[in-house]
């Protein structure tokens, strides 16, 4: 195997047919970017959201610039869409939840101190089953943890502590935090209890209550939470009479868990009896598809692909009279998605194809919880085991000349080293996590992807060159709001440069010899790409 060092010489060296854009072309490039961003950010299409009539005319928009460009359709059909079958369920009525405790019932009052989340899968659930407390609920083969093992939880409603595991990186840590329901379900848990200290506050608990899910479900009725367990929350004075006559008690259990302890499970002497109806509201809302297809015989069946959302907001509810109620989301991600649109005006000026046929996704839904990406990624209009690599642009802050990047995810894979080797052409280092603490990694639309052992990182702007206080004041006071629009002082120079680094770390994945491959050992290569060869780092 090669060094590192040779990888990014290897890289750099394929990107020698990529000069450095000229200053009038960087000019032409800036004002692209700025034109794509000006439409797709203002107030007409009323703030993106997945599902709504600007959402549509946003996909139209980008699905008009991947034809202008001679891309090929990539979604169904022969078109560019995908129509991503959503649906939306709220609870009907409050639901009705009593708990028993050694052989006592007591109703709960819904949305006060227990709350149960409504279903797109199950119209009524009903059920009653007896609480098992699981320890932090996590069974990894990897990791050698199984905090179900010895316990019968089949029919059953388990009861999670929120705490990370410690010892481990804080992304694999995060993703584990993310799947907990999954695993509990597929451990035959029918519920489950997270002791999150945030739904000890009842504002929480009644926003849990209401809060509408959202998700895609397909012809089969399968959804992205189709396998895990339905989520509870109760308050911390339930909580405490669910470990009233338990084994150990809750404060004994927190005593462990912060002195590093390991945190046995074990059934409780408690059950909860739920009854709820869920309405729905079906929807679609459209991924926009293109490819720009390879040139090499044996390669061009394989993908690269560069993706960003599309989808914002939308409109606040609560304005009053008067008020900005728009979500434009300038930065958020229609700057993303332009810088997208204007990599792939870079491929096809270039005059040379790439040898791997690029992949450019505009998704939906992602501010809703990845829901569009996780809809493709399940259901690929290529062989799943053809995309080889991917970069996902999601709100970078041209706000300033960036001079760095941080690549999330780039200690997982090769990828890193086309992003490495794209930077130093054009003098952009590449930067660790300055908010590891944020758990990035796991939160944006490469993340689905990743679970289905695609080689991924999410690009954005980094710290140096003044993006520190940039970022710590858009983060503060700009981020989801409706500030984000266009009277920022957007620096469309930044845009051109940032879609042209893309444009080089694109070309280099889909002109290399090898295809992007996790590092041997690696956490999520190991658990979703057990079969795929492996680099050394």
């Amino acid at each position: 195997m090669k060094s590192r060092a040779a990888w990014v010489a290897a890289f750099a060296a394929l990107l020698v047919g990529a000069a450095p854009a000229k200053p009038a072309d960087r000019d032409l490039a800036a004002d692209r970017v700025r034109a794509h961003v000006e439409f797709l950010a203002s107030d007409l299409l009323k703030g993106r959201d997945t599902g709504s009539e600007g959402h549509r005319i946003a996909a139209a928009y980008v699905a008009s610039e991947f034809r202008e460009l001679g891309l090929k359709p990539g979604g169904l059909n022969g078109s560019y869409f995908i129509d991503v079958p959503f649906r939306k369920a709220t609870l009907d009525a409050p639901a009705s939840i009593t708990l028993t405790v050694n052989g006592k019932k007591m109703p709960l009052v819904t949305g006060k101190n227990a709350a149960i989340r409504p279903s797109v899968t199950s119209r009524d659930v009903s059920l009653s089953a007896p609480l098992v407390f699981v320890g932090r609920g996590i069974r990894d083969k990897q990791l050698g943890v199984d905090d179900y093992a010895g316990l019968d939880v089949r029919g059953k409603i388990v009861v999670a502590l929120p705490d990370r595991l410690p010892g481990v990186p804080i992304d694999v840590a995060a993703h584990l935090a993310s799947i907990q329901a999954q695993t509990a379900g597929e451990q035959g848990a029918l519920g489950i209890i997270v002791l999150d200290d945030s739904s000890t506050i009842a504002g929480d608990i009644q926003r849990f209550s209401k809060r509408p899910v959202i998700d895609w479900v397909d012809s089969q009725g399968r959804s992205s939470r189709a396998s895990s367990a339905q989520s509870i929350a109760v308050s911390s004075e339930v909580t405490e009479r669910i470990f009233e006559r338990a084994p150990r008690q809750l404060r004994a259990i927190r005593a462990d868990v912060a002195t590093g302890k390991k945190v046995r499970g074990f059934p409780l002497p408690a059950s909860l009896s739920i009854t709820a109806k869920s309405n729905w509201e079906d929807f679609t809302s459209p991924e926009v598809v293109a490819v720009l297809p390879g040139s090499d015989r044996k390669l061009a069946a394989e993908h690269v692909v560069l993706m960003g959302h599309l989808d914002h907001l939308g409109v606040r509810a609560d304005a009053k009279a008067g008020e900005d109620a728009i979500y434009n989301g300038a930065l958020d991600n229609a700057a993303g998605v332009a810088t997208m649109l204007e990599a792939a005006h870079e491929f096809v000026d270039s005059g040379k194809p790439p040898r791997r046929s690029v992949m450019f996704i505009a998704n939906t839904g992602e501010e809703y919880g990845l829901l569009g990406a996780s809809y493709f990624a399940s259901h690929p209009t290529v062989p799943a085991d053809k995309i080889v690599g991917l970069v996902d642009l999601d709100m970078p802050l041209l706000l300033y000349d960036f001079t760095d990047v941080v690549a999330f995810g780039a200690e997982h894979s090769t990828t890193a080293r086309a992003v490495a080797a794209a930077g130093a052409g054009m003098n952009v280092a590449v930067s660790p996590d300055p908010m590891p603490q944020e758990s990035l990694f796991v939160r944006s639309d490469h993340y689905p992807f990743v679970k289905q052992g695609v080689p991924a990182v999410f690009l954005m702007t980094g710290y140096a060159n003044g993006g520190r206080p940039l970022w710590q004041k858009f983060l503060g006071e700009t981020y989801h709001s409706v500030k984000d629009d266009l009277g920022q002082a957007i620096r469309w120079d930044a845009g051109a440069k940032f879609a042209e680094l893309n444009y080089r770390i694109a070309r280099a994945m889909a002109d290399g010899e090898r295809r992007p491959m996790w590092y041997a050992g690696d956490y999520f290569g190991e658990t979703y790409a057990p079969g795929q060869p492996k680099a050394r780092r």
